[in-house]
């Protein structure tokens, strides 16, 4: 079974940026795309982007397009997400999952088992 674990979460000013990293134990998840997903207070969690297993394919959400870019490091069993010009609706817990390619936008009934996540919080 894998173990996710995220980080690198924190309280920064609109128009700042974060790296959010999110590390797999356990098991490797190199086989698998790996997504990132966030859920707001009283929101469902929604998806926000994924990378393929070779890292050669990315997909993005619209509300993050041209501001975030997901990356992956296998040899490190990591994912990456660099989030830049944040805006206060960025503010969520984020999470990340693998799945497979035709499901990584799916924000639900994931193989791995969510982790705590890591909270955003975006100040206007």
């Amino acid at each position: 079974q894998v173990q996710l674990v995220e980080s690198g979460g924190g309280l920064v000013q609109a128009g700042g940026s974060l790296r959010l990293s999110c590390a797999a134990s356990g098991r490797t998840f190199s086989s698998y795309a790996v997504g990132w997903f966030r859920q707001a207070p009283g929101k469902e969690r929604e998806f926000v982007a994924g990378v393929s297993w070779g890292g050669g394919r990315s997909v993005y959400a619209d509300s993050v397009k041209g501001r975030f870019t997901i990356s992956r490091d296998n040899a490190k069993n990591t994912v990456y997400l660099q989030m830049n010009s944040l805006k206060p609706e960025d503010t969520a817990v984020y999470y990340c999952n693998a799945d497979s390619w035709g499901r990584i936008t799916i924000a639900t009934m994931k193989p791995f088992s969510w982790g705590q996540g890591t909270q955003v919080t975006v100040s206007s």
